[in-house]
């Protein structure tokens, strides 16, 4: 199955008032997850970042809205920005490696670890 992408922004900051605008945002914090079903399971890998954004007075603003609309707009500014393409390869690889393993936690046993439950 492919891997659905996802943006998550839970906070944005901004200038209460800067060049005659008002709410001017400069940084935008995010979460882009891709998430993938493969044998009944669900496997998931987040980035978590934040951009920063320069407002120069003159050039075209946008109004911040408390909208999915607005969100919208945001996002597109996100994907202008990042590297999404290398974000996309980075978690599809952390699932490859979630949903395929090529590693394992091994533990002394006279230490008493508590380790995860087997599957």
């Amino acid at each position: 199955m492919a891997i659905i992408y996802k943006w998550d922004i839970p906070q944005m900051n901004a200038h209460i008032q800067a060049d005659g605008e008002d709410n001017v945002i400069y940084t935008v914090h995010y979460r882009y997850t891709g998430s993938e079903e493969s044998g009944g399971e669900t496997y998931s890998s987040t980035n978590i970042g934040t951009q920063s954004y320069t407002y120069v007075a003159g050039e075209p603003f946008v109004p911040y809205e408390d909208t999915e609309a607005f969100e919208a707009v945001v996002i597109g500014w996100l994907e202008g920005s990042l590297d999404v393409p290398a974000m996309q390869a980075s978690i599809a690889a952390s699932i490859q490696s979630q949903v395929t393993p090529v590693n394992e936690d091994l533990y002394f046993t006279w230490q008493n670890p508590t380790p995860p439950p087997a599957e």
